[in-house]
């Protein structure tokens, strides 16, 4: 009973170890490569599959995703003898399992190998500047070369990226140098295109303010010159006029030998005004002189005896009053003017003959001695008497 026991223990055990073998859960983009006796057999697909126990065993399983493998830096000499340091990135998926598991035994590796390998080919052939400059250049070239190495191992590079290339740090330097000397240029030439720029801009604004200060100026003037002339022009109408209106009224007035005549002897005062004036003589024949100074004064040079000719009379507006000073109202007809005239002269004349009855009782005492020169009328700028 005891044996019968141990006997169904070891059958159930076998049965479980077989059901263990022959079942296999694959995971989604992921191969299992099954081996009979050493010898590929098949590739398991994603899912459940069954195997036979004890005969077919899965060797390798595949990642069919799409892979990235970072490379160490690596030291490529350039065509000028510069060292730079290169570390790239590749991108592949495998298309084949069974040709990525049988024909070669790491297939990673072989692409680094490979991609350093191909790195030193492409980067020998450029100098610095060039390695530096032309990073799409390589990335395509480097994807080709290991796209075609790789497809016989059923993988198919996708993309090569090169992270840095690093050049030796006196390489850095001087190019640091270079570039700052570059930049220095360019900023001082950028810096005189505007000084140069400011320089065209301030002078063309000088001269458009020159020139537009001289057309002022100029206009100015013009404007001035011809403010004056008409200023010039109306004061000259304006003279002309009062000319024209004084001569009009003096001759409507109808002026006589007599108004002469008092007009002649109102200014004798005036002849004896003046500072420098300290003795003035009057002689004894002022009488007759006043008789016969209308006629005198009716024979001057330029004063004719009768006025000819229609004169206007002054247009002297709404007010018909006349200044008290002139001695005429404006009621007064010119006759009535010609007689109080006449009755001035009258009186004037008087008054200058009881001056010289003063200076006869003057001359009887004796002649007083006087220091100031003889003194003569003033009035010699005026035309001469007529006699």
């Amino acid at each position: 009973m005891t044996a019968f026991l141990i006997v169904l223990a070891l059958v159930a055990l076998l049965v479980v170890v077989t059901l263990i073998k022959s079942v296999r859960v694959v995971q989604q983009q992921t191969v299992g490569i099954v081996e009979r006796f050493g010898k590929f057999k098949v590739g398991l697909q994603p899912g459940l599959n069954l195997l036979t126990p004890f005969v077919d065993k899965v060797r390798y399983t595949i990642d069919m995703r799409e892979q990235v493998v970072a490379f160490p830096p690596q030291g490529v000499i350039t065509e000028d003898n510069l060292m730079v340091s290169i570390d790239s990135v590749i991108y592949f998926q495998v298309n084949d399992p069974v040709r990525a598991t049988y024909e070669i035994s790491n297939y990673i590796q072989a692409i680094e190998q490979l991609t350093m390998t191909t790195l030193r080919n492409i980067i020998g052939g450029m100098d610095l500047e060039q390695t530096l400059t032309s990073r799409e250049e390589i990335n395509e070239k480097l994807r080709y070369v290991l796209d075609e190495a790789t497809g016989k191992w059923g993988i198919r590079v996708n993309r090569v990226e090169l992270r840095s290339i690093d050049p030796p740090p006196s390489i850095q330097d001087s190019m640091e140098k270079q570039m700052r000397a570059d930049r220095d240029k360019r900023a001082a030439i950028l810096t005189a295109e505007g000084m140069r720029q400011s320089a065209v801009l301030s002078a063309e604004g000088q001269k458009q303010s020159a020139i537009l200060t001289a057309q002022g100026d100029r206009e100015s003037r013009i404007l001035r010159a011809q403010a004056e002339r008409e200023a010039r022009i109306l004061k000259a109408q304006g003279e002309a006029q009062a000319i024209t209106t004084v001569f009009n009224a003096i001759h409507a007035g109808k002026p006589d030998q007599g108004l002469l005549a008092y007009q002649y002897l109102q200014m004798l005062p005036s002849i004896a005004q003046g500072d420098s004036n300290k003795l003035w003589i009057i002689p004894s024949e002022i009488g007759k002189a006043m008789e016969g100074l209308g006629s005198a004064v009716g024979q001057i040079a330029g004063i004719t005896q009768k006025a000819e000719g229609p004169f206007p009379e002054p247009d002297l507006g709404d007010s018909q009053a006349v200044s008290v000073d002139s001695g005429i109202g404006s009621a007064a007809t010119p006759d009535a003017a010609v007689v109080e005239a006449d009755n001035a002269v009258q009186e004037a004349i008087a008054a200058a003959q009881n001056a010289a009855v003063g200076n006869r009782a003057a001359q009887q005492a004796p002649p007083a001695v006087t220091s100031a020169p003889e003194q003569t009328s003033p009035v010699q700028d005026g035309p001469p008497l007529e006699r």
